[in-house]
């Protein structure tokens, strides 16, 4: 497993579970892994665990930009520090009362080690929130989406920067893949806000500084910790850290009339989903395997996309689509491998080969349709998109500014 199935980022899960999203902290630690798996009851199919993580790590998503834009509740200090603080109330009272969190027993956690490691890492965790939150101002849940693409990226350029690992060209190559895919994707953006991208840049080298310090300590096996361990060492640090920005930055802005716009109910709700993340996670972690997680974080990103599209009306261009295509395709080869792909692919060619035996009629019904499909995205899907009242060619001369054309 590599490093960014290892460390995840908050809110999104064990892959993107990025920035902003919630406050999931997965970092994998194999004997948890086990124990969880064991735990976990014979009868309940991996299934479940994939649909629930799917469900909350995107609903948690969805309600983040709900309550930032269509609310109007401009204030993401306030709601991260909101979940945080939710998320050490809760991690305590797991403690206490739970066996979950008995994987704490086993960290060796000392006040010289939480200033010098946790307090840090905690700093950074604190920024990649505030950051991911801020972004949801300014751009669409699809283009974050998009953005987000590129955190393997960052995460390896981290690595290397810190001396986690050593630099390789032929690693940088393949997720050179990325970036192409999510540039493309930038040009075909039609609502491109530069203050939202760079923020969601910032949100992303901060993830992946968080991630790679995160495993610089893990690297030592009594720090070894679950995701719910993880929080609740991290929360309480991060929730005091967002809390000193919030008081300076929006909590004198903010009023009680906002905040019962919202409602109580809500904010408890988004709370609880996102904490409900977090203990997904780890049961997920114990009944699947790398390449689970790696795909249905890919279908993840991808619902999320369509979701972005349905409930807010987001315009994504064909462009947009092509670019998001390579982005995800280099992601899955970066995480898995050559190796791993020719295998899988293999395997999927015995059972495509074996269904066309038992239903021949119905494999030329999907290929055909598949075929069709394909024809209508190239003629038609790949054509730029342009939102209402824009005229093509500034449509054209700002995907040319962006790329330093003019």
């Amino acid at each position: 497993m590599g490093l960014d199935e290892k460390t995840r980022a908050s809110g999104d899960s064990p892959r993107d579970l990025q920035n902003g999203n919630g406050t999931v902290l997965p970092t994998i630690n194999p004997d948890a892994e086990k124990h969880q798996a064991a735990k976990a009851q014979g009868g309940v199919h991996p299934a479940l665990y994939v649909t629930v993580w799917i469900t909350l790590s995107s609903s948690v998503i969805l309600f983040n930009k709900w309550i930032l834009s269509t609310l109007e509740f401009s204030y993401p200090v306030i709601l991260t520090t909101y979940h945080l603080a939710f998320a050490t109330i809760m991690t305590q009272l797991l403690a206490r009362y739970t066996t979950l969190l008995d994987g704490r027993k086993s960290v060796k956690m000392t006040g010289r080690v939480y200033l010098r490691a946790i307090v840090p890492i905690g700093f950074f965790f604190s920024l990649s929130l505030i950051c991911g939150n801020l972004t949801y101002l300014y751009l669409s849940v699809a283009f974050i989406q998009m953005l987000k693409a590129t955190t393997p990226v960052a995460v390896l350029i981290a690595s290397w920067a810190l001396g986690v690992s050593q630099p390789n060209l032929k690693v940088f190559l393949n997720v050179s893949v990325i970036v192409v895919g999510v540039v493309i994707a930038s040009i075909g953006e039609i609502k491109f806000v530069w203050i939202g991208v760079i923020y969601q840049i910032g949100g992303i080298i901060f993830e992946a500084l968080r991630l790679t310090m995160v495993q610089r300590l893990l690297s030592s096996a009594e720090y070894k910790m679950d995701p719910l361990v993880s929080l609740y060492y991290f929360a309480p640090v991060c929730a005091a850290m967002n809390f000193a920005v919030a008081l300076v930055w929006e909590i004198p802005k903010v009023s009680m009339d906002e905040v019962y716009k919202v409602g109580f109910g809500t904010l408890f709700l988004n709370g609880m989903c996102a904490f409900l993340l977090n203990v997904s996670v780890v049961f997920l972690i114990g009944k699947t395997s790398s390449l689970v997680l790696t795909l249905c974080g890919v279908l993840k990103d991808v619902m999320l996309v369509a979701a972005s599209m349905l409930i807010w009306g987001t315009q994504v261009s064909g462009l947009q689509f092509f670019g998001y295509s390579i982005a995800l395709g280099g992601m899955v080869y970066y995480k898995l491998g050559f190796e791993a792909l020719r295998g899988y692919a293999g395997e999927a060619g015995r059972q495509w080969a074996d269904f066309g035996m038992r239903r021949p009629a119905l494999r030329r019904l999907i290929i055909l349709i598949s075929v069709l499909t394909g024809v209508f995205i190239i003629l038609g899907g790949l054509a730029p998109t342009y939102a209402p009242g824009i005229d093509a060619g500034n449509y054209l001369n700002e995907a040319k500014s962006k790329i330093g054309m003019r």
